[in-house]
This record gives C-alpha cells, structure tokens and sequence, in this order.
C-alpha cells in the first residue's frame, strides 16, 4: 500500500490523515497494521518542510507501518535513511485495490493500494470459491468474478472480497466487501453476523456504527437498498 502526498505541509498531512484513520476519526479501524509506502511523486520537487518523523508518528497511530519512500528528494531519502526505511523504485506498478470502499478521502493524501501479496486464492472466471478453513487476522481472500463461501470463521482483522455474493456458514467478524466490481445486487449472507466492517459495491458500514440487537451475533443478510435514489445498507434476520 503507498500513502501518496499530494502536500508537502506535514500540518495539514497529518490534520486529515487522523481526521479519517486517526483513533478519533471516521474509521479508526480501518487499517490493521498494514505496511505503507509514502510517495512522493506528486510534490514536484517541492519537499519543504516534509517532516517524515512527524508523518511516521500519525501513521502509526493510523494503524499503519510506513517502511519506504519512494520519489523523494535527496534531503527527504536522507530522513528515510536515518529511520531505516527502504527506498523504493519508482518503477513499481501501483494496482487499486479490488474492492475501493466509498470513504471521506483527505484533500493532500491518497491511500493506494499496491499488489496485495496476501491473497489467498483467486478465481480468473466467473465461479464460485469455497474456504473451508478459517480466515485469520491479517489474510485476505479476493474470489474475482464469483461468489465466495466460507466453512470456518472470518477472525477479526481478515478480510474476505467477492465481486458476486458472500455467504458465511460461521462468525464474520473481520471485513466483508461483496460487489467489490461494482455489483449493487450482490448481498452478504452469515450465521453469526459481528462485522468490523461491510460493504456492498462500495456502500460500507464500519463496527462503529452498531447493528442492532436482533441482527448482532445473529443469523443475517446484508442487501443494498437504492430506493428514492438514495443508497443504504439494509440488514435482515435469517430464519434458520
């Protein structure tokens, strides 16, 4: 993942980043440790007053592990090489992330994902990928094209994608993204629904907006709703 400034002022840099990522922010939890990489192509040369030692604080305290640089001036890589950091070629490709979630995006920074190494599995055609192991903190399981079925648990900080539908036959306690390519029919399906996060062609809702009684811990369905224009997220019980 790459952390791309658009800003060389570490204020206001650091002001958004906790504003979003931050303990206080809107998604406090959205990030699970993940390394990053701060890029600095789009600064045009113009690195006054980038303090990586202040960058390298908030992010930490946005849940994430900076570990390079990347386009950087010769007095910025210095910084980056008195903490230890890597230098990162230019040349490395920058891939989004296969499921972009709808979130306030700070105005002088941009999260983008890299190749994500943590893969599991992937499907390359329209098809239906069953795990029947649990998803552990820190895994991701992407079932491009298809639909994704899990036998065991979804543990807090794994994160499981589907361009079609997810069902999941136990606790879904990490993130679920279904619809990831855009699919607004697409829905979530699991026996025990206790999210950190959901989402559905991008519409999400985090663990800090708490579900209610009867659909927390419960047997339940995620759906998107576009009624009167307006896009929302609807939860229902399942009978079992």
């Amino acid at each position: 993942m790459a952390l791309l400034l658009k800003s060389a002022s570490m204020v206001n840099v650091c002001e958004e980043l906790l504003l979003t990522y931050g303990p206080g922010g809107d998604t406090p939890e959205f990030f699970d440790h993940d390394t990053v990489i701060v890029d600095c192509s789009k600064l045009e040369g113009n690195a006054t007053g980038l303090n990586l030692r202040a960058l390298k604080q908030t992010l930490l305290e946005c849940r994430l592990r900076p570990i390079g640089v990347r386009s950087a001036t010769a007095t910025v890589l210095q910084q980056a090489q008195e903490m230890g950091w890597l230098t990162v070629s230019d040349d490395l490709v920058r891939v989004k992330s296969p499921a972009q979630v709808r979130q306030p995006a700070p105005r002088t920074v941009e999260i983008v994902k890299e190749v994500v190494h943590e893969v599991v599995r992937e499907v390359s055609r329209p098809s239906t990928l069953l795990v029947d192991k649990p998803v552990r903190s820190g895994q991701k399981i992407y079932a491009r094209g298809g639909d994704l079925v899990l036998l065991a648990m979804v543990n807090q900080g794994g994160e499981v994608i589907a361009d079609g539908h997810i069902h999941v036959y136990a606790p879904l306690r990490g993130k679920a993204m279904a619809g990831a390519s855009g699919n607004t029919q697409a829905r979530i399906f699991s026996t025990c629904l206790e999210p950190e996060l959901i989402s559905i062609a991008g519409i999400y809702r985090t663990s800090e907006n708490k579900l209610p009684k009867d659909i927390h811990g419960q047997a339940a369905q995620v759906r998107l709703s576009t009624a009167d224009g307006q896009e929302k997220l609807l939860f229902e019980a399942l009978a079992l």
